[in-house]
């Protein structure tokens, strides 16, 4: 039975980590390497950590980080936002990091997903996907939620598989921040097209939000931030609760 997997998401605004709402407003929730260091003592399977500056977009905090958070954590690392060249993606590997999130570029330049799975396998690449319901379809943006993308759903997921991409990860930004569930319907619909693992994330804000996701739509893994940050939960118990429905993680 394929393993089950819960994935604590870190957004990073200027050297802080923040928690946004619909991709729009947003709080403080701490500081990168210590949240990565409480994530290692709670044995998350993996992290995933995501310059989300709209200003600056460049790989300079996000390489300077990872060693850090080396140092205090020992999880698979995932890390994106402002990827743009197979030159930055191999700086950041080279760096620690263990995946490259690919979002903007995927659209531009899905060349890029095949460099990067060329020479660090498909393993090493996730593509990030953002939707927006909009006139009862799945409207996709990049650059953080703020153009608009012309291409559907589907066939960009069938583009960015053909490229290499080695996962999805799936934000819905209607429901980012809102702790309400996430959107089940887009989810299957990606299940239904996608031949890799997906990612779900947005809208976690209690266990039975994760139960239902995973039952209910076939996702590889939940990826959760504003359940770990506004409440007492944290990986442990979220697993603990969702063994109790035959959902099988990776043991520690």
């Amino acid at each position: 039975m394929l393993k089950k997997r819960i994935i604590p998401l870190m957004l990073l605004l200027d050297e802080r980590l923040v928690k946004t709402v619909q991709f729009d407003t947003w709080r403080d929730v701490g500081d990168p390497v210590k949240s990565a260091s409480v994530y290692n003592s709670q044995y998350t399977d993996e992290l995933v950590l995501l310059n989300i500056a709209r200003q600056s977009r460049s790989i300079d905090q996000l390489a300077e980080l990872i060693p850090e958070i080396a140092k205090v954590s020992f999880m698979p690392l995932s890390v994106g936002g402002g990827i743009n060249r197979f030159d930055d993606a191999a700086y950041l590997i080279n760096q620690g990091a263990d995946k490259i999130i690919i979002n903007s570029a995927a659209y531009a330049n899905p060349e890029l997903i095949t460099q990067i799975a060329d020479k660090f396998g498909r393993q090493a690449v996730i593509v990030s996907i953002d939707t927006k319901h909009q006139d009862s379809q799945h409207v996709l943006y990049s650059h953080c939620g703020q153009q608009a993308e012309t291409i559907s759903l589907e066939q960009h997921i069938n583009t960015c598989q053909q490229a290499g991409a080695g996962e999805f990860m799936i934000q819905s930004i209607d429901h980012d921040g809102m702790m309400s569930g996430f959107d089940l319907e887009l989810l299957n619909q990606v299940v239904a097209i996608s031949k890799i693992p997906v990612i779900g994330c947005s809208g976690s804000g209690d266990y039975q939000h994760l139960k239902q996701a995973f039952v209910e739509t076939g996702v590889s893994a939940l990826g959760c931030g504003s359940l770990f940050n506004f409440s007492d939960s944290n990986p442990i118990r979220a697993k603990n609760y969702l063994t109790n429905y035959n959902l099988a993680f990776k043991q520690v």
